[in-house]
């Protein structure tokens, strides 16, 4: 059974669909796994009332 991939090449490509007002899940620990990438790239996007759901 093929398992999903999960795997993309561009920060546009992981974040295609986002918009605005969603709830979103994001890993990490700290300030040593937070997706600093991702989180720049909603900010050029101009994404606004998100939800972030974090640990």
């Amino acid at each position: 059974m093929a398992g999903l991939n999960k795997v993309v090449s561009s920060y546009e490509e992981a974040l295609a669909g986002l918009s605005d007002d969603m709830t979103i899940m994001v890993g990490g620990f700290g300030l040593c796994g937070i997706p600093e990438g991702l989180i720049n790239q909603m900010v050029k996007m101009g994404v606004n009332g998100l939800t972030a759901i974090s640990n």
